[in-house]
């Protein structure tokens, strides 16, 4: 189970849960994430097993990814993309991974800037530190979903806190 050249693709979700909780880290990970991904977008399996192929892949994701800035931001916005998705195309759900407005509370919650911060930083981008141009860019990715998330959500101050920043993530470079 531990080679690296195995086609993880013909696994069932069991064994590949099971692998999944005997990997640490590594690449192998990733492999997991995109293989239980690619299950949770077939049409001809149904919502339950597609719901538990997209626990798979979120659980391999928060695995796999770095601690540092962009680990984080990356892991974030894969797992914000999928949890759009099947919100979008399976239902929502009471479920936190699938509920609209615990989406757009763990969107919030991963942005380190107010939208008017970033809005004002986006001004003059081009005269800021790689540094800060990066904190824009991953504000940019971490936002990527929200257009798709704000019709699922009810009218009120979370909705009308995605609208803004995805305003504002039309301006960041």
């Amino acid at each position: 189970m531990d080679q690296p050249d195995l086609d993880l693709s013909s696994w069932s979700i069991e064994n590949l849960e099971a692998h999944l909780a005997s990997l640490q880290s590594g690449q192998e990970l990733k492999r997991i994430r995109t293989v239980a991904q690619s299950h949770v977008y077939r049409s001809a399996e149904t919502r339950d097993v597609r719901v538990r192929w997209a626990r798979l892949s979120l659980a391999a994701n928060k695995r796999f990814h770095g601690d540092d800035p962009w680990g984080r931001a990356r892991m974030h916005g894969q797992e914000f993309a999928l949890r759009t998705w099947v919100i979008e195309h399976l239902g929502p759900e009471a479920d936190p991974d699938w509920n609209p407005e615990a989406l757009a509370n763990d969107t919030l919650a991963a942005l380190s800037l107010e939208p008017r911060q970033a809005a004002s930083a986006a001004e003059d981008w081009r005269d800021l530190s790689i540094e800060q141009i990066g904190a824009l860019r991953r504000h940019k990715n971490l936002t990527a979903h929200v257009d798709r998330l704000m019709p699922d959500l009810p009218p009120g101050p979370l909705k009308d806190q995605l609208a803004t920043w995805a305003s504002v993530r039309r301006h960041l470079p």
